[in-house]
């Protein structure tokens, strides 16, 4: 039997490299068509998210590859779903996702990364998302839109979650559903990795 490598770290950073491209190429379209949209200037939206105006303008120049915490931010700022800024053109049919075509999202220090689990085509008010937490990291989420609700389900490793002022770990097979449209955070308190899976889900019309 023929065991498989794991990927050399040259290797990860490739792919990391040729995803953040991708990732660049489709928020920097929607987020232009989105702020017009909306009648939003740079300076207007930069207030309303707290991203700087040269950070708005790099991304949507393409110029820079958005992080996590500025994604959300932005979509905030614009009030409308975090899926909408990685929108695809629609298709019709089956939708097969695979692992090496994913868009994957990183936090600034890299110990957080977030992949999709689905089509981000038309309008949705729930989304999926596998998430992995390196060993000793912690992420910081901003309160999302008011109605936003998260259900985590821990696969492997342990999970210490804080929602507002409460922390509650979490091992493998548990389970965690909550408001999310509070502060809250993800650390991950052992020395090996985190795998979870998020669904979100939007209860109330954003927009």
């Amino acid at each position: 039997m023929v065991s498989k490598l794991e990927p050399s770290d040259a290797e990860k950073e490739l792919a990391f490299a040729e995803a953040g491209d991708y990732i660049t190429d489709v928020v920097k379209e929607n987020l232009k068509l989105i702020r017009h949209t909306k009648g939003f200037s740079l300076d207007k939206l930069a207030n309303r998210c707290g991203v700087s105006r040269a950070m708005l303008s790099q991304i949507e120049q393409g110029k820079s590859v958005p992080t996590i915490s500025v994604l959300w931010k932005i979509a905030n700022g614009l009030s409308v779903p975090f899926s909408e800024l990685l929108k695809e053109k629609n298709q019709d049919g089956i939708h097969v996702l695979k692992a090496e075509n994913s868009k994957v999202l990183y936090s600034n220090s890299k110990v957080f990364a977030s992949r999709a689990l689905f089509p981000f085509l038309g309008n949705r008010k729930t989304e999926f998302y596998e998430l992995v937490l390196k060993p000793g990291g912690h992420e910081v989420a901003e309160p999302h839109k008011t109605g936003t609700t998260e259900n985590i389900v821990v696969v492997t490793g342990k999970l210490r979650l804080r929602v507002g002022e409460k922390v509650v770990e979490l091992d493998p097979r548990d389970s965690v559903f909550f408001k999310a449209d509070i502060s809250h955070e993800y650390s991950n308190p052992t020395d090996g990795e985190t795998l979870m899976y998020l669904v979100m889900d939007y209860t109330d019309e954003v927009g």
